[in-house]
């Protein structure tokens, strides 16, 4: 298997700080792989909570995650700050494609990356629907700066 090639802090556009906590270690003393997936999806659904395009309890249109990779770098271990980049690769008619970098409190370099897809669906029948203008106008932001 290839290595992927590792995206430093400055490739994303967004960064929220995550306390590990105790429970999230393993047996092995580092972080348990499904935890970075937590961290993942924390970040995403906090950035779209505050740009005020998610509301979980009533919004008509939900995201499922379709798909989700995650190449573990270095571990991470409680009492680590995380600090989570997101940035957004793609953006279909109703997709979206998040990159997410998970960095040690202050580094450069990641521990952790990976991203998921999203689908946005109607919660009642889950058939997709199209991203909205707010949703759109709120991806904007993340997507990278062209070269």
């Amino acid at each position: 298997m290839s290595k992927p090639t590792l995206h430093e802090r400055g490739a994303y556009r967004h960064f929220l700080t995550i306390p590990t906590r105790w429970m999230d270690n393993d047996v092995y003393g580092h972080v348990n792989n499904v935890v970075y997936y937590s961290y993942f999806d924390t970040v995403v659904n906090e950035y779209l909570l505050r740009q005020g395009v998610l509301d979980f309890g009533t919004s008509d249109v939900i995201g499922l995650v379709v798909e989700t990779q995650c190449n573990y770098i270095e571990s991470l271990a409680f009492p680590d700050g995380v600090e989570a980049g997101l940035r957004v690769s793609k953006v279909g008619t109703s997709s979206v494609r998040y990159e997410i970098g998970l960095f040690r409190e202050g580094s450069v370099s990641p521990a952790a990356q990976g991203h998921f897809v999203h689908v946005y669906v109607d919660r009642k029948g889950r058939r997709p629907k199209a991203l909205s203008e707010g949703m759109r106008a709120a991806l904007a932001p993340l997507e990278p700066i062209p070269a």
